[in-house]
């Protein structure tokens, strides 16, 4: 198969002849039609993801394609079924998934860390009975690809860990895949959304995905832009970038007894949160950790009934051949880029 790899930590991402996968026995190998460009990977290119221990890698966790051939022990599913899938993938019998929490299974695997991802033609998925989610017939593979890691983390963050409320104002700090779609979901909830960037281009990206006010950083801090805002801050705030900057910024933004949640992956090195503000507001710290497959149907629905456009934040799409590059120099084009590893050929 064709796939986009690296030898070396920060080093070459080529496109490269490699093996094609085999499924487990409880597992599928899925013919990729789209995948996600995501920071997520840009971290585990740079050696910033424990996970990633043998080289060469192909990175890439967030994809939907067509089920090209299962395991013996798959009952569920056939091959040629339309899918995605969360980035993380449960093992569908430990305590915490037992308990429905599959988002922090204790023998997780992800596609594009624990083993080879989809910036490629084909990946294999462990116990695709667990993982695996239909993909309507009417729903283009490009928007279904975005659906497995930022906009499903989005969702969760917003309406379930955030626990979003109509007329609440919500800060988003970050506004590229993630952040841009929790800006359209806290939208849709009847939030007031602040959007935190300093592209001014991101900024017109969630001016169109509902946003109504806006914080440049680089004008200085961000937080205290968003409490003047806000006439006292805001009641939910999340960092979708992932850095102590924003991470911070978004602690500060936040109103007496608000609710912070951490959606990006923050790198190695301390990270300064202001624990007095946080003791004396009483403010609430979160994470929030993608959303397990059997949680998808909601938020399924609203994209059916035209509530929720994750293909609108679809800014451009590639090919294989240009993914790496693409990846190098995350960040410097605005919204959501999508590979098609089928085309161009």
């Amino acid at each position: 198969m064709r796939a986009v790899a690296f030898d070396l930590f920060g080093g070459e991402l080529d496109l490269r002849e490699l093996p094609d996968p085999s499924p487990a026995p409880h597992g599928a190998v899925i013919r990729v039609e789209a995948t996600g460009l995501c920071r997520s990977d840009w971290h585990g290119w740079q050696g910033h993801d424990p996970d990633i221990r043998v080289l060469p890698h192909v990175p890439g966790h967030e994809l939907a394609g067509v089920v090209e051939a299962v395991g013996a022990d798959v009952r569920d599913w056939l091959p040629g079924a339309r899918i995605t899938v969360p980035f993380v993938c449960a093992c569908g019998s430990c305590t915490s998934c037992a308990a429905g929490e599959q988002q922090v299974c204790e023998r997780q695997t992800q596609p594009g860390f624990t083993h080879w991802g989809s910036y490629a033609e084909y990946v294999a998925i462990d116990h695709a009975d667990v993982n695996l989610i239909p993909v309507p017939e009417e729903m283009a593979y490009v928007t279904a690809a975005g659906l497995g890691c930022r906009f499903a983390t989005a969702f969760r963050a917003i309406a379930q860990v955030g626990a979003v409320r109509p007329g609440e104002w919500v800060a988003v700090h970050g506004c590229g895949g993630v952040g841009l779609s929790a800006i359209m979901i806290a939208t849709a909830a009847g939030a007031r959304v602040v959007a935190v960037d300093i592209s001014t281009d991101a900024l017109q990206l969630a001016e169109q995905a509902g946003a109504t006010h806006f914080v440049n950083g680089s004008a200085g801090d961000a937080g205290a832009q968003v409490r003047e805002l806000t006439r006292g801050g805001a009641h939910l705030s999340l960092d979708a970038l992932g850095s102590a900057q924003t991470c911070v910024a978004s602690v500060e933004s936040l109103r007496r007894r608000g609710r912070h949640v951490q959606v990006g992956l923050l790198p190695g090195g301390a990270t300064p949160v202001p624990m007095d503000r946080v003791i004396g507001h009483e403010l609430r710290l979160l994470g929030s950790h993608g959303m397990a497959a059997h949680a998808y149907a909601p938020m399924m629905e609203m994209i059916r009934a035209g509530i929720l456009h994750p293909d609108q934040l679809v800014t451009r799409t590639i090919g294989l051949a240009d993914a790496g590059k693409a990846l190098a120099s995350i960040g410097s084009v605005p919204g959501v880029t999508m590979i098609t590893p089928r085309f161009p050929l």
